[in-house]
């Protein structure tokens, strides 16, 4: 269990702190040198926005460790874990969410260009699979409850719930950064005036779909 939970945080928190990793030596309050040289310039790559999403990427990768980590302590105390079958469905909501994915990345590509109209496309597409994705798992929570699965009536069921859900919860966050990257097309707002927002929402779809991978695998190794 130990080791399966030290695999899911060093994965999880190996994108999160790729962001951080050009200012961790950095120190601008500290004069270049006795001469009173002026400090040395922040890199220009550690922009506020991406040590914001470092920050939020950190969060929710220790909220998911410690549900990871109760889930595997849990399922180990007793006999009284009945993991519930996991539909078919969700191989075709994985792939959903793996070409939602792909998108948010062929739009941050277009953002770069400064191709308005392939950024429009892009991240219609990821906003629609992104959906698809959600309704999906609705559908799996739905065929499981009609099965006889409930949120009470054994741990395993309620583990599944409560990861599956935090996940949707984190997916709909981002549909509201997506949201407004896309308001702001519609508004007029150039493809490069939105980089910046296309690149935080591609790098956010992108961590997802690694939390996603390890829960989906933790349940089928269950």
């Amino acid at each position: 269990m130990t080791v399966t939970l030290v695999l899911v945080v060093l994965m999880m928190a190996a994108f999160a702190g790729w962001l951080f990793r050009q200012s961790f030596n950095v120190r601008p309050w500290v004069a270049a040198s006795a001469r009173g040289q002026l400090p040395a310039p922040i890199p220009p790559s550690v922009t506020a926005p991406r040590v914001g999403l470092g920050v939020l990427l950190a969060v929710v990768t220790s909220v998911f460790a410690l549900t990871v980590s109760a889930y595997l302590m849990r399922r180990e105390m007793g006999a009284d874990w009945q993991s519930p079958p996991l539909p078919g469905l969700l191989w075709g909501n994985t792939l959903a969410l793996a070409l939602a994915s792909l998108a948010l990345q062929v739009a941050w590509q277009a953002a770069r260009r400064g191709a308005t109209r392939r950024l429009h496309q892009a991240l219609a597409v990821g906003g629609g699979l992104t959906l698809a994705f959600l309704v999906g798992q609705l559908v799996v929570w739905r065929q499981l409850e009609a099965a006889g699965y409930y949120l009470s009536s054994n741990p395993a069921n309620a583990f599944f719930y409560l990861l599956t859900a935090l996940h949707a919860a984190h997916l709909l966050g981002g549909l509201v950064a997506w949201g407004r990257v896309l308001a702001r097309l519609h508004g007029g707002a150039g493809a490069l005036r939105q980089r910046a927002g296309v690149e935080l929402c591609a790098l956010y779809w992108h961590f997802l779909l690694l939390v996603w991978a390890l829960v989906f695998g933790l349940m089928l190794s269950s």
